[in-house]
């Protein structure tokens, strides 16, 4: 009697990949499947280079297995045809009767392996290890590359956009580490300069897909009439939610799609299916989503220029990123933290705001976010020293003193003229009433 406990069943060794086995013998059919089932996410097998055709055309297949003797057309014929038509699909051929000009003529034509029948487990594993790597590799590469195109000279906020000890960015934080933890949609919302690109990127690492690619998109970049071609694929090409498989795709500014890419967006999220332009291909999405967007998602939907049902598909988990203006108290820790990253890059001498340029900074209402102080911090490295003036024009032309009732005017006239002349908001700004700012002015034209 044998008391041997049952085999484990091994782990899935390549999730998310589609593998096609195509061969004319039943029992060499059976064996690849279930050698490869266990190991794949999905095997299905053909038993002609015509069946295969037929489910190729109706799905992606990472992987095809393919035999060189088959009824009907060949093993080496579809392949080449497969290379003719733009399909650079991974394909390991096999074959019990072969030469070395076959073997030649195989890899010429486009076959990432060649294996003779017959063969044992651990080569055919090995090959297919190879192949699926080098598909990986391959899309990895496509991202990396695209986006170095789009990032480069585009000043980057660095990770200091989500520092910060006050309870705004602790709560923002603290919420990233729960949404990472879960694979559902997330919304991102905020001015534009808060960081929402890195918050997209911390619920990516965050998550158990921080291994595969990151895929960033703004969808205010891309052209109307390429749009859908770009995301989903057309053809043989694909798209980047194909890149993506595995991974996060970040859709920066997701209200500027077109209402008909919107469409197959939602499409994707309800199905997890996607259907290239112009294909009768559907491939599995196993990625996740995450959108953000600067303006009122709400006012959108009632503009019309996004769909509802988008909308709430994409509003799973919507985290909202903070002004700059409403954590103020953190400025002098994430200027630190710039002129600690910007100066050895700019080979510029570090400088040290005094208390008082500090305050100057936590008074300015700052538009552009974290974004605009780190481009401060960049120019006033440059010029040796920091650049109140940008924020405040007043001060380029203002006397050096150290009279603190002239600095203090000085400040005030300066941040006046920097919201022309309302004295409202220019008293929100110093942190003062509107009937102290105007007690000011009334001691001044007594002087």
């Amino acid at each position: 009697m044998n008391n041997k406990p049952p085999a484990p069943h091994p782990t899935i060794a390549w999730p998310g990949s589609a593998v096609l086995v195509i061969d004319d013998e039943e029992g060499m059919r059976n064996f690849l499947a279930k050698t490869l089932a266990p190991r794949c996410a999905q095997v299905l097998t053909a038993a002609s280079a015509e069946e295969g055709e037929a489910l190729l055309r109706q799905q992606r297949f990472d992987l095809i297995v393919l035999d060189i003797s088959l009824p009907g057309r060949s093993g080496l014929a579809w392949l080449r045809e497969l290379r003719t038509t733009g399909n650079t699909c991974e394909v390991i051929l096999i074959t019990a009767f072969a030469d070395l000009d076959t073997a030649i003529e195989a890899l010429r034509i486009g076959a990432s392996d060649f294996i003779l029948k017959p063969f044992r487990t651990t080569q055919l594993l090995n090959a297919v290890k190879h192949c699926l790597e080098r598909a990986r590799l391959t899309r990895e590469n496509f991202v990396l590359k695209r986006t170095l195109q789009t990032e480069l000279g585009r000043p980057q906020p660095g990770p200091a956009s989500l520092r910060g000890q006050s309870p705004q960015m602790q709560l923002l934080r603290e919420s990233l580490a729960r949404a990472a933890l879960v694979d559902s949609t997330v919304l991102l919302s905020g001015e534009s300069g808060t960081g929402k690109e890195l918050a997209a990127q911390a619920l990516h690492h965050g998550s158990a897909r921080s291994r595969a690619p990151f895929v960033p998109v703004n969808c205010a970049l891309m052209s109307p009439e390429g749009v859908e071609a770009e995301l989903f694929g057309h053809g043989t090409r694909d798209g980047l939610l194909f890149y993506a498989q595995g991974g996060t795709l970040f859709l920066d500014e997701v209200s500027e799609l077109p209402l008909a890419a919107q469409g197959k967006l939602l499409r994707v999220l309800e199905e997890r299916q996607i259907r290239p332009v112009g294909s009768e291909q559907q491939i599995a999405a196993d990625l996740r989503i995450i959108a953000a967007s600067n303006r009122n998602l709400a006012g959108e939907v009632a503009a019309g220029r996004l769909r509802k049902d988008l909308y709430y598909r994409l509003q799973v988990v919507e985290l909202r990123l903070p002004a700059l203006r409403e954590h103020k108290q953190d400025i002098p820790l994430l200027v630190e933290h710039f002129v600690a990253e910007l100066a050895p890059r700019l080979s510029a001498e570090p400088i040290t705001p005094s208390p008082e340029q500090l305050a100057y900074l936590q008074q300015y209402d700052w538009p552009g976010n974290v974004r605009e102080l780190r481009n401060l911090i960049e120019r006033s490295l440059i010029l040796g020293s920091l650049n109140l003036s940008a924020l405040y024009p007043a001060m380029e032309s203002a006397p050096a003193t150290t009279d603190l009732q002239t600095l203090e005017r000085q400040h005030i006239l300066a941040v006046l003229g920097s919201v022309q002349g309302d004295k409202a908001q220019a008293a929100r700004l110093l942190g003062i009433s509107k009937r102290t700012l105007e007690r000011r002015f009334a001691d001044w034209a007594a002087q």
